[in-house]
């Protein structure tokens, strides 16, 4: 079957979708169908209540078959474009539409059920789908107050309830239409976001933790070939001080000894900026960390000063604790180095960092003495999307915005920092001061045990 015959396409990572599955659609049809029959059974034969069951059993079938149709004509796994997904929507807004004007129109108790493909339609459709299917779900709403038959009674008896309490059932479905899509649209947006920016997070981490690999791996390189090309150079200086002074080889001899030598300076350059990762070397206390975290901060002009010391005991001089240490951690680093960035971007001069660690609790302030956090978005900060580089002003952007600051940053970092098991706090300083206050603690045990591989896993 030729591929552009389907309405569907593939879904592709990254960026916001729109799309609906065709077996989502189908199995909320057949509940629909289901409960349908089991409504109309029960009023005609359950209750004996007089209603045109011929043509309402043809709209249910209507329905069935269609089921039938696209669960054989094609895939239930397939997903389907916005404008077909909304084309079986807005179809099942009319089939309500079509048993309601059967039934009594807005008297008939089931006429909410026409707000529920709405409310589909937000969860996963774009806004202009979901203002159509709106805009037929009240038209269709506003042509049952005035066009039904009779809603089904006792025989004999007709029921009719004022126009005023019709118009309450008009106005009450028009609004749940429009707070359940605006429900539905906020939650899955967040939704959709929160999922985003956690695979940006472990793209991070992941990147991270491949530059920490790649490093080992350099050093590693460096220490096993260092061996072999020595041995190369010795024994091209010996040959080539045996060689005659005339021998075509002298010339050959002379640059293989220099492209060794040459081999050697490479590999000592790549040596000189990665470790080898022996668990002695890979453990830092907490003011070398910060100390690395810091420095490619430090070429922006701005004044980064960083004071690690323990808290001391109440009357006493005496230090409670040795300073912590822990393991190296790309994680850690990143989250760190992300809030550094951000507080050297938008000081004025200077960037004041704070280490203090007891017998059980490490914490970190890193104070700027910029602007400070706008009050639009101090509630926000640390969510995915909120961004402050607008002018400093606050923004939320999407997904597929293409201005400066993407809103990930300190999401990002502060589920990095989350993940360790710290705790973050974003606050401004007090007046007359002025800047923003990063207050970051773990418990002591926890830092320390980061990238032990006994130690407790943190989600």
């Amino acid at each position: 079957m030729n591929a552009t015959m389907h309405p569907v396409f593939p879904v592709t990572s990254g960026g916001y979708t729109g799309l609906l599955r065709l077996r989502t659609i189908i199995r909320l049809r057949w509940i629909a169908v289901l409960g349908q029959v089991v409504a109309v059974s029960v009023v005609y034969f359950g209750l004996g209540f007089d209603l045109p069951i011929g043509l309402c059993a043809a709209i249910i079938a209507l329905s069935a078959w269609l089921n039938i149709y696209l669960r054989i004509r094609y895939s239930g796994r397939l997903w389907l474009k916005s404008d077909y997904a909304s084309a079986m929507l807005a179809y099942d807004v009319l089939q309500i539409a079509a048993l309601l004007y059967l039934t009594g129109g807005l008297q008939n108790p089931f006429a909410f059920l026409i707000i529920a493909p709405v409310t589909v339609s937000a969860s996963k459709q774009p806004v202009r789908h979901t203002l159509f299917l709106g805009l037929l779900a009240i038209t269709c709403v506003t042509a049952l107050t005035v066009f039904h038959l009779p809603l089904p009674w006792y025989p004999g008896e007709t029921l009719v309830l004022p126009l005023i309490y019709i118009f309450g059932i008009w106005a009450a479905l028009v609004s749940g239409a429009v707070f359940f899509a605006l429900y539905a649209q906020r939650i899955a947006k967040e939704a959709r976001q929160m999922s985003e920016a956690l695979a940006a997070t472990e793209a991070v981490l992941s990147r991270e933790q491949n530059m920490s690999a790649l490093d080992g791996l350099a050093a590693a390189a460096a220490h096993e070939l260092g061996t072999p090309l020595s041995t190369i150079t010795v024994v091209a200086t010996e040959l080539l001080r045996d060689a005659p002074r005339d021998s075509a080889q002298k010339e050959d001899l002379a640059l293989l000894r220099s492209q060794a030598e040459r081999c050697r300076e490479i590999l000592a350059k790549l040596s000189a900026g990665a470790e080898e990762p022996d668990s002695m070397f890979s453990q830092m206390p907490i003011s070398h960390l910060l100390e690395e975290a810091a420095e490619p901060h430090r070429v922006f002009g701005i004044e980064i000063n960083i004071d690690a010391a323990p808290v001391l005991e109440a009357h006493s001089d005496k230090e409670v604790a040795g300073e912590p240490v822990g393991t190296r951690n790309p994680a850690i680093l990143h989250g760190l180095g992300n809030i550094i960035e951000n507080a050297a971007d938008f000081a004025a001069a200077r960037v004041d960092i704070r280490a203090r660690w007891d017998r059980d609790t490490v914490k970190i302030t890193i104070r700027d003495d910029g602007p400070g956090i706008a009050p639009a978005i101090r509630d926000r900060l640390g969510e995915p999307y909120v961004t402050t580089r607008a002018g400093h002003g606050g923004d939320e952007r999407g997904p597929g915005s293409d201005e400066q600051g993407l809103g990930l940053g300190f999401f990002i970092a502060k589920t990095l920092l989350e993940r360790s098991g710290a705790r973050l706090e974003f606050t401004n300083l007090p007046p007359p001061k002025h800047g923003a206050e990063v207050k970051i603690s773990w418990p002591r045990s926890m830092l320390e045990a980061q990238g032990d591989p006994a130690a407790p896993q943190i989600t």
